[in-house]
């Protein structure tokens, strides 16, 4: 009787996926308590041995609100209606200060995390993401705040509230997708470090719905080119929906828009290069 013929054993063989990749929302969701954690670690170092610990989170828009108040109330002339400009400003300055803290350290956050990525295996979004989470935190105790200042100024808390929260989503969409393509280029171009300050310098300034009304724009044409930053519609709107007044829902739709393709480029863009990351870091 002849003996039984063997079949090879099965190879199986794993190669790294290549190309534009989707956004694995199920990986990360597993990897949740991961994420989590990375925010809480974050937020500890952020605010470790300093004095003021988490008080710093309203300073820096209490701050831009005194000089802004200063040079553009004060000094220009900058008009806001018949809200008082200190509250209108910091009304902006909050929901600013959350997307410039979170695109500087999402930029940052890969690079930073070097020994962790070079280690161990894990849905490498989780990094750039926490980073934004982190700034997330700093949001909701600034804007605990601004409502203070409301109270104090007389300002009655409207219907309007229920839409912060959707306008913050789409800050934060921009935040993440900003976010996260500046941490793809930050590993391979580390010029991006002394890029990404300056970036946001820029842009505060051509986000002028943080600091001045649409009617105190120098031109129709001028305002019209800075709307095609999403961060106007959006800060906005979040401004409307807090003190309350017309919400530019015409502006805000084409700036959420916009917020959602920054978002999935620049996770996109992640997703293509992110393979490389233990052999350049």
């Amino acid at each position: 009787m002849s003996a039984a013929v063997s079949s090879p054993p099965a190879v199986t063989l794993i190669e790294p996926s290549r190309g534009w990749q989707l956004i694995n929302g199920r990986e990360l969701w597993r990897y949740r308590e991961l994420v989590c954690f990375l925010i809480w670690r974050d937020v500890k170092v952020r605010y470790k041995q300093t004095i003021f610990g988490a008080a710093w989170a309203v300073f820096q828009p209490l701050l831009m609100m005194v000089v802004f108040t200063l040079f553009f109330n004060c000094m220009a002339g900058v008009s806001c209606g018949d809200l008082p400009y200190p509250l209108f400003a910091f009304a902006g300055f909050v929901p600013w200060t959350f997307f410039a803290s979170a695109i500087a350290a999402g930029g940052n956050s890969v690079v930073g995390s070097e020994r962790l990525i070079t280690k161990i295996y894990f849905p490498r979004l989780a990094i750039p993401f926490a980073a934004v989470g982190a700034s997330a935190v700093d949001f909701l105790i600034a804007f605990a705040l601004l409502l203070v200042l409301m109270a104090c100024y007389g300002i009655p808390f409207g219907a309007g509230l229920v839409l912060v929260p959707l306008a913050f989503g789409f800050i934060l969409l921009a935040g993440l997708g900003v976010g996260t393509l500046l941490a793809a280029l930050n590993v391979s171009y580390r010029d991006f470090r002394y890029v990404i300050p300056f970036l946001v310098q820029v842009w505060m300034f051509a986000t002028p719905t943080v600091y001045m009304q649409p009617a105190s724009a120098s031109s129709g044409w001028l305002w019209a080119a800075l709307s095609v930053n999403p961060l106007t519609g959006l800060i906005g709107t979040f401004r409307a929906a807090t003190l309350g007044g017309p919400v530019p829902w015409g502006q805000f739709t084409i700036a959420a828009l916009l917020a959602i393709g920054v978002f999935m480029a620049g996770c996109f863009y992640f997703r293509r290069v992110e393979d490389a990351f233990p052999d350049i870091i």
